[in-house]
């Protein structure tokens, strides 16, 4: 981890596995007990996209892939206190409820939910990012 400072905060860059390499910016960042997770997209460890044009299957591969940044900055998806959902059709919206509640039982972190022309790659249909709290 390597270290800097955020408003007299010390900020811990984290060193993750198990998703795919970055370019041009981290998976996820500490900043006293939060958390930050950059939004999350279907790709797989070697950054192939997962079901191209299939919501659940892209779901999943985020989820997935949520579950192991916050891994690698010893968290669980249980600690998440935040999720903003990007979502390029609001007929995707009961789809991604659906693989969401897979992956979180009894607590539904608030979320915010939007629904936008496009992500970085045209193919992508969703991104999620999250904020989890350790401490």
């Amino acid at each position: 981890m390597r270290k800097g400072v955020t408003g007299g905060m010390a900020r811990e860059e984290i060193t993750v596995s198990g998703v795919h390499k970055t370019t041009g910016y981290s998976h996820a960042a500490k900043a006293g007990d939060l958390i930050f997770v950059a939004g999350q997209v279907a790709n797989d460890i070697n950054g192939n996209l997962v079901g191209r044009g299939d919501i659940e299957a892209q779901a999943v591969q985020v989820f997935d892939n949520l579950k192991a940044v916050l891994a690698s900055a010893g968290a669980t998806l249980n600690d998440v206190v935040k999720l903003t959902t990007y979502t390029t059709s609001v007929a995707y919206r009961a789809k991604i409820a659906e693989v969401r509640a897979r992956y979180f039982s009894g607590y539904f972190p608030p979320n915010t939910f939007l629904v936008v022309a496009s992500l970085a790659t045209p193919e992508y249909l969703l991104e999620i990012e999250a904020v989890a709290a350790r401490g």
